[in-house]
């Protein structure tokens, strides 16, 4: 039988958890409640926070990371590389405190998010094509070293692999979450191929929050330890 709201508030109010407690609790209980797996401890860190945000324990069976990925990731945040998403909703859910833990130098104009400029508006306007090709194009310099966040647009990820493989750009780090059903497949199976940094989730599956919490538990990655 479910419990009342009522009566679990009650139980919280006798016995005080916050926030953080709440969240660590919830993090427990997915390692005790998760299948085996063959992820690395850094490399579960990410899959265990995808599996918080979404309750969803096939992210097990989906998450797939390049071999440089953590090491990259770890590289990127620690220079305070720029980071570059295909939505204004990742931008605004990146926690810069996070990020601060790996670089105090991280501001809101490490930020970048071009898909609702006015130039990029126009250029998609008159050519007829997704605004996000053109904010990815705008974006070309910092992508050149990097951090690309997709939860959105599968047709900026296209993009940014035909940058990969046409124009020499290499990224510090690419996550490759773009959710949906036209080019999506494609983009991502693309990208799994270059050789570039990358965590991704095959298929059509995907989404603004999975691409944040990838990066969240990036940033929070315990320090590695020098041997």
């Amino acid at each position: 039988m479910i419990e009342t709201s009522g009566a679990l508030i009650h139980r919280l109010m006798a016995d005080p958890m916050d926030g953080a407690a709440i969240e660590d609790r919830s993090l427990s209980l997915i390692d005790q409640e998760a299948p085996s797996h063959h992820f690395s401890e850094d490399e579960w860190a990410v899959v265990r926070r995808m599996i918080h945000t979404t309750a969803d324990f096939s992210m097990i069976d989906l998450v797939r990371f390049s071999p440089a990925a953590i090491a990259a990731a770890r590289a990127a945040l620690a220079v305070g590389a720029p980071i570059f998403t295909d939505s204004n909703m990742i931008r605004a859910g990146l926690s810069l405190a996070r990020l601060q833990r790996n670089n105090s130098k991280y501001s809101p104009a490490s930020l970048h998010c071009h898909i609702a400029d006015g130039d990029v508006a126009q250029q998609a306007a008159d050519q007829h094509l997704p605004r996000s090709i053109f904010a990815v194009r705008k974006a070309c310099k910092m992508l050149h070293g990097g951090i690309a966040l997709f939860g959105n647009a599968p047709v900026a990820l296209m993009e940014l692999n035909r940058m990969i493989l046409e124009d020499g750009v290499r990224p510090a780090l690419v996550i490759a979450m773009p959710v949906g059903f036209v080019h999506v497949i494609e983009s991502k199976a693309e990208l799994m191929s270059l050789d570039v940094p990358w965590i991704a989730i095959p298929g059509r599956r995907g989404g603004s929050t999975l691409a944040v919490a990838a990066l969240h538990a990036l940033c929070m990655l315990p320090e590695k330890k020098v041997r």
